[in-house]
């Protein structure tokens, strides 16, 4: 055995060795620490883990993974018939075609279980005549489109399907067709044109209402500021009165303008109520930035502006009280909300809407507080009202007289008195 030999297998040898007590060492000390960490280590909750994004995240990338290495697999296999001059192997035409067939069948399905899940997600009834019309309108063009889209899908997927590549077969040239562009060209038109009239009526008739005499609607006032709504009625002259925004001061948060007279009896609230069959005209603007006034249950949606103001005008025909027999729930309100990311709170931008009978509103609207009070009607040198006086407390009761307080000259106390007591 020559020294070159040996030393080689020594050193192998030799090396052997240190890598085996290197590993159990290495062993050993990892074992320690699993013990040492089991015993000071805290119990963690772990939740189902497919309910993390990060799990979402690593299906994701492992997917991708898998489809580049089959793509790799796939790609040195063609090379390699390629280098022995074979045929090729897989005929991807065909299978685009097939895989062409299988998105149209899956994305069908897709279009079916939007309509039926997500479908019940869409806005609730509508509780308004306005609303009604609107839904009406958004169901015809729905279902067009639907229509459309699920026709000229199957006709795209299957022509790719049988019209796949052949090498047998030549492709037919037809560049132009008058009657198929007369076609595709008039009726969209005329479907459109459809929709838009349909569209434009409902908007006259939602935005330019004839007012009837006998059934005037009520006006009411919102303004919108971060990240609150304030609402105003009109009192008893039934008119909102004007305001400024030069007047705006710390008591006088909406620059009312007492000049006019018609402010005089405008009032308050915490909520808005509103009886129900009966128009009722928001003026609706903002003291800051730009929100959106927004009932989805009267299908109202208009914007606050800061210095314009805008107007919506509808007829609720469902009160609270029934809605909520309506959905079975007895917690149902209708709401108000800003639909505009104004800022951060915007997600806490509403209030309470309640429709009423129009009894329930009239006494409603008696207990509502005007929005002038005296510390105003003093800084507009205004006659000042007399608070009403607060009733006296009812004087104690003075204690009768008690078996000590009777006279007990003799020692003795009368059974008579005694029983005029009990």
């Amino acid at each position: 055995m020559s020294l070159k030999n040996l030393i080689s297998k020594k050193t192998f040898a030799g090396l052997a060795v240190m890598l085996t007590a290197f590993v159990n060492t290495t062993s050993v000390f990892a074992q320690e620490a699993a013990a040492a960490a089991a015993t000071t280590a805290k119990t963690v909750d772990m939740g189902p883990i497919y309910k993390s994004t990060l799990f979402y995240v690593l299906l994701f990338l492992l997917l991708c993974l898998f489809v580049a290495i089959v793509g790799k697999a796939l790609r040195v296999y063609e090379l390699t018939r390629t280098a022995q001059d074979k045929p090729e192997g897989i005929n991807w035409d065909s299978v685009n075609a097939v895989l062409f067939l299988l998105f149209l069948i899956v994305g069908l399905y897709g279009v079916y279980w939007e309509y039926t899940v997500h479908g019940k997600m869409i806005l609730p009834e509508a509780a308004s005549v306005d609303g009604a019309e609107i839904d009406k309108m958004f169901n015809i063009t729905l279902i067009i489109t639907t229509i459309v889209f699920i026709g000229t899908h199957i006709l795209l997927f299957l022509f790719s399907f049988f019209y796949k590549y052949n090498a047998n077969r030549r492709a037919y040239f037809y560049p132009h067709n008058n009657t198929i562009e007369k076609i595709w060209t008039i009726i969209p038109a005329l479907v459109l044109s459809v929709l838009v009239v349909m569209g434009f009526i409902t908007w006259r008739t939602i935005f330019y209402k004839v007012v009837d005499p006998n059934n005037k609607p009520l006006n009411i006032e919102v303004t919108a500021q971060q990240f609150a709504w304030y609402v105003r009625y009109p009192g008893a002259d039934g008119v909102v009165g004007v305001k400024n925004y030069k007047m705006v001061t710390g008591l006088n948060t909406l620059g009312i303008d007492f000049k006019d007279k018609n402010n005089l009896d405008d009032q308050n609230a915490e909520e808005i109520v509103i009886p129900v069959n009966k128009p009722v005209r928001f003026a609706i603007n903002s003291k800051d930035v730009i929100h959106g006034f927004y009932m989805p249950h009267f299908r109202v949606q208009i914007l606050a502006n800061p210095g314009m103001m805008t107007y919506f005008e509808f007829t609720p025909t469902i009160t609270t009280t029934d809605m909520q027999a309506k959905t079975n729930d007895p917690a149902f309100k209708y709401v108000l909300l800003c639909s505009q990311i104004c800022g951060s709170g915007h997600y806490n931008m509403q209030r309470t809407v309640r429709v009423v009978s129009q009894e329930e509103y009239d006494e409603w609207i008696t207990q509502q507080p005007t929005y002038i009070n005296n510390d105003l009607r003093k800084q507009f040198n205004l006659p000042v009202i007399a608070e009403p006086a607060t009733p006296a407390p009812a004087p104690a009761p003075t204690p009768g007289p008690g078996p000590d307080s009777l006279g007990t000259d003799s020692g003795a106390v009368r059974k008579t008195d005694l029983a005029k007591l009990n």
